[in-house]
């Protein structure tokens, strides 16, 4: 074979990216020496190198373990504290290793080197056993979704090569890993100082069946691991030489795409087909992670960075709200409420957490409540952000499910965060409406009255007008107007509060997402009573969320729910600002509050829109009297 075939056929073979993990002094610096001394990934003047650094720190062997351990501090105290990552080659496959610390305040530095792995190389002392850093790196390996990961039980030379202390190990850390999600589990003896089972599998452990830890790394099938299914591609640069040239420019994700596929794209929403695929080395006819491309639609469509682009039929999730897994990676503790940059694929998005659910224990992956969450840390939060991310769950989309968080002050990364699957709004109110209660000794019964009963004495139609808007919009000064006009009419009606129902009956809510989807469900319960007992109710909620609001329709009926959208610019509510509310937002004094430290989602189609900066208070009152009257609600 040629110099050019050879190098040709390593250009080819595929590469596998895989990561060390295990407790201090677990071995896993020499193990990499050994795969690389023994597949002859060393060249001359390293291994020299080598040699005289061995003699210096008066060790009596050559120590492997000084290949990757290149800081100072790391050769003086024989440990790992950066991660080291080194590339290597073998006829079957190319690798890149990350040889990640073991002590438990480097864990963030764990997650770093893991977060790209095709597999997870968890390390265990024969001598020790399983450790509290054992369990917790198979958690994090199971955390970050690495689908394979070998445990491999080194320094079986020092029990005597003993079947008996493996399968002991075996049966422990299995039990362990039983309680989390590893698609591929593998366990090899080996002994990295002396090389058994790392490269070869040499003649110590006769009754181990299996294969070299190398020949497995080699084998392993990771084409699967991909998602060729889910196209994502976020647009990273529009690029625009000439007037006869537009493309986006991007890497794929995940999925294919190919040539006349018909893509959407998000959040607009608009559709086309690909024209064309360019890349470095001309057109193709398709494309698929991690390639770099440049894709060319049939239309012109307003296209910018952060944009994602999809296959119509599979759509990801756009919200304003996530929750996630955090490992927190910084000195400074987690704050509540307090802003940060969150990177998601192309994008900078600012953010707050707005709630703390727990923090995990992963000895035991016991759920602890806590107030924040401090260096190297793992908890599940709530993210309200400040415009809408485009995102799949991290379980299916690695790409697309992966966010940090950026402290805005010192630019330094705070946290790393795996996107995981929350009911949205209006899943969670629609669902909790149709389950059946807790208790199963309930029935539900039946009023005498029926409802043209109550319609025929009423004269009125029972419906719920649901006024929308910032604060300061002008939606209480409208719902207390009409409230009185309908009495003076002789309808019967009710105006529902947002100030009075949290003042009572919601007044064990914050203004977390769970919290205003919970604000809303119980309004919407409270309404669809009065509205079954004939009345006609006004409510007066902010309620920014669209999910929310599809949620409380549900409840009430899609005929009784009349939504009403009370709209005025930001500055226009900030200059009215009744309440004193903006200023102390403004200052900092009020955490997610709407219009200026959380969304608002405007109506996409409501029933009836007033835009109070134009529209004096009795003319607003008249347009909805009128559209009562027009739909039957109420006789003129």
């Amino acid at each position: 074979m040629t110099v050019d075939e050879l190098l040709k056929q390593n250009q080819e073979s595929d590469l596998l990216r895989f990561t060390t993990a295990g407790s201090v002094d677990d071995g896993k610096s020499t193990l990499i020496g050994r795969m690389l001394s023994d597949s002859k990934n060393i060249y001359e003047d390293h291994l020299d190198a080598l040699k005289r650094d061995s003699k210096r720190l008066n060790r009596e062997e050559v120590d492997l373990a000084l290949l990757t351990d290149g800081l100072k501090a790391e050769r003086e105290q024989g440990i790992t504290i950066d991660v080291a990552y080194r590339y290597f080659s073998t006829p079957k496959r190319r690798f890149i290793i990350a040889d990640t610390p073991g002590h438990v305040q480097y864990t963030r530095n764990m997650v770093t080197g893991a977060s790209t792995a095709n597999l997870a190389i968890v390390l265990i002392d024969a001598r020790n056993g399983v450790l509290t850093q054992s369990k917790r790196h198979g958690f994090i390996a199971s955390l970050l979704q690495i689908p394979h990961v070998v445990v491999a039980i080194n320094k079986m030379d020092l029990v005597d090569y003993s079947e008996e202390v493996y399968e002991t190990i075996r049966a422990e850390y299995n039990a362990f890993l039983a309680k989390l999600n590893i698609p591929d589990l593998m366990y090899i003896p080996i002994s990295a100082l002396r090389g058994d089972n790392v490269v070869n599998k040499g003649d110590a452990m006769p009754w181990y069946k299996g294969v070299p830890l190398l020949q497995y790394l080699e084998d392993v099938e990771i084409s699967g691991d991909r998602n060729l299914i889910d196209l994502r591609f976020p647009v990273q640069y529009v690029n625009r030489p000439n007037l006869d040239f537009r493309g986006y420019c991007g890497t794929v994700a995940s999925g294919v795409v190919r040539c006349g596929d018909k893509v959407m794209v998000l959040p607009s929403k608009k559709t086309s087909h690909i024209k064309s695929i360019e890349t470095f080395d001309g057109e193709q006819d398709y494309a698929f992670p991690p390639q770099s491309v440049t894709l060319c639609l049939e239309d012109e469509i307003d296209i910018s960075r952060g944009d994602m682009i999809v296959h119509v039929g599979n759509q990801p999730k756009v919200e304003y709200n996530v929750e996630a897994m955090l490992v927190w990676m910084s000195e400074s503790k987690l704050e509540i409420n307090k802003p940060y940059i969150i990177k998601h694929t192309v994008s900078d998005v600012r953010g707050v957490v707005s709630e703390l659910h727990y923090h995990i224990d992963p000895d035991n992956l016991h759920r602890h409540q806590a107030d924040s969450l401090e260096l190297n840390e793992i908890g599940r939060v709530s993210l309200d952000l400040f415009k809408p991310i485009i995102f799949d769950d991290y379980t299916r989309n690695r790409a697309t499910g992966s966010i940090i968080l950026i402290d805005p002050m010192s630019n330094a990364t705070v946290a790393a965060g795996m996107i995981i699957e929350r009911r949205g709004s209006a899943e969670k109110i629609s669902s909790d409406a149709a389950s059946k209660p807790v208790s199963h000794n309930i029935v539900r019964e039946y009023s005498l009255v029926t409802a043209d009963d109550r319609e025929r004495i009423m004269r009125q139609k029972p419906a719920t007008i649901w006024m929308t808007g910032l604060s300061g919009s002008g939606k209480s000064t409208v719902a207390k107007e009409l409230e009185k006009r309908l009495m003076e009419l002789g309808q019967p009606c009710y105006l529902l509060d947002g100030d009075n129902v949290r003042h009572g009956l919601n007044r064990d809510l914050g203004f977390s997402a769970d919290d205003r989807s919970e604000n809303i469900r119980r309004i919407a319960e409270v309404a669809h009573l009065f509205n079954d007992a004939g009345m006609i109710v006004i409510t007066s909620f902010i309620s920014p969320y669209r999910a929310d609001r599809a949620g409380a329709k549900k409840i009430i009926g899609e005929e009784a729910f009349i939504e009403v959208f009370i709209d005025a610019p930001i500055d226009v509510c900030e200059q009215r600002d009744p309440k004193g509310l903006y200023v102390k937002a403004r200052a900092g004094e009020i955490a997610s509050f709407t219009g200026v430290s959380a969304p608002y989602e405007a109506p996409e189609t409501p029933v009836i829109h007033i835009k109070t900066d134009t529209t004096d208070v009795s003319d607003a009152v008249d347009s909805v009297i009128k559209q009562m009257i027009d739909t039957g609600l109420i006789k003129k």
